[in-house]
């Protein structure tokens, strides 16, 4: 049965009052995309594990891949703000979907076009912008997550290619992906950029199969063996690790409104059942253990709420640091575990069901 998604926003700082009109409109497209079109739809694919790509079209549409990049590379031209609005209220449907959409904006299309060559800029971020073609970002190692400087996949200069091996794990978007965004060494030891796609021979994405969350996300393995990438897919104005952080300085800084959007929508589920679950004659919503956990729900709710506002005018005037965007991003993962973790003992037995997937995913 097709869920009603009844979805009510928790704003108890008025932070409406923050946002420009332009902001509120793409907030309020997305939401009611995501209503419509994620809600009724992802715990069925949740629960087999598949992604729903037929949402792909719509996630384009709506302005979700690379919103912040020009519109003459088929961006949407959009302030940073609204970049995370979006985020929050994709992910308020369902974190996996959010993470193919973080990872075509901030992991393919903004490497391509901060990094890239103005040629690699028109022939790819049109594509990646419009949803024909979807990309992935290659940078975690089986031996090396977190430590990336450690990676061994590799690039030997062989005059007019690159002859590319090693492999990379935890590829979101891997399995379907059209391109993909590849860090590698060359034959001095200095990490490069460079774009690989599909159909290169030597070049294959197996499917990472079992996984227990983000179940609605497509995740996978680039393997290279001995792929010949042409020397024009180099990204051009990048060498070593400044490459990829600034990449994912970008995707966590999506993340940290990603993660308010999770907890806005465990929050209103909750407080909806707390309503309507009755015990000992009256809603479990009456009795003042459950409001205390509501009440700290909604304070870490608009703590976090106003962490991202910040960051996000901070990003708008090129002023956020990595250290300013990973603190956001720690601060409000954390907080949407924590209140998923509470809004789960709110609904009790029901809280581990695909009826209320917000809280059981």
């Amino acid at each position: 049965m097709a869920k009603t998604d009844r979805f009510q926003a928790p704003d108890y700082y008025l932070l409406d009052e923050l946002l420009t009109d332009e902001q509120k409109l793409v907030r309020n497209t997305v939401r009611d995309w995501v209503k419509k079109e994620v809600s009724p739809i992802i715990e069925d694919y949740a629960q087999r594990a598949e992604f729903p790509k037929h949402l792909i079209k719509g996630l384009a549409e709506i302005g979700a891949f690379g919103p912040y990049i020009p519109v003459e590379y088929g961006g949407g031209g959009l302030d940073q703000i609204s970049y995370g609005l979006i985020m929050q209220e994709i992910e308020r449907g369902d974190s996996g979907i959010r993470s193919t959409a973080s990872v075509q904006s901030s992991l393919v299309m903004y490497p391509i076009y901060t990094y890239g060559s103005e040629e690699q800029r028109k022939k790819y971020l049109p594509k990646l912008a419009s949803g024909e073609w979807l990309g992935c970002f290659g940078l975690t190692e089986p031996d090396h997550g977190s430590n990336p400087n450690g990676m061994v996949s590799n690039i030997k200069d062989k005059g007019d290619h690159y002859l590319l091996n090693g492999a990379k794990m935890w590829i979101s978007n891997a399995p379907f992906a059209d391109v993909a965004v590849v860090w590698a060494k060359d034959e001095e030891g200095v990490i490069r950029g460079l774009i690989v796609e599909r159909g290169m021979k030597g070049f294959t994405t197996p499917e990472t199969h079992g996984k227990w969350s983000l179940r609605a996300s497509a995740t996978g393995e680039l393997v290279f063996n001995d792929v010949k990438v042409p020397k024009e897919n180099l990204l051009p104005n990048v060498k070593g690790l400044k490459g990829p952080l600034g990449c994912l300085n970008s995707a966590r800084y999506g993340i940290s409104w990603g993660a308010i959007g999770a907890a806005m929508d465990c929050y209103d589920s909750a407080l909806q059942y707390s309503k309507e679950r009755k015990q000992f004659g009256r809603p479990i919503g009456g009795f003042q253990l459950q409001q205390k956990k509501l009440a700290e729900m909604v304070t870490e709710i608009t703590k976090a709420q106003l962490l991202a506002w910040r960051l996000g005018v901070l990003k708008n005037e090129n002023r956020a640091t990595p250290a300013q965007i990973s603190m956001a991003k720690r601060n409000n993962v954390n907080m949407a575990l924590e209140i998923a973790r509470e809004a789960r003992q709110i609904h009790g037995g029901m809280g581990i069901t695909g009826e209320y997937l917000s809280c059981a995913t």
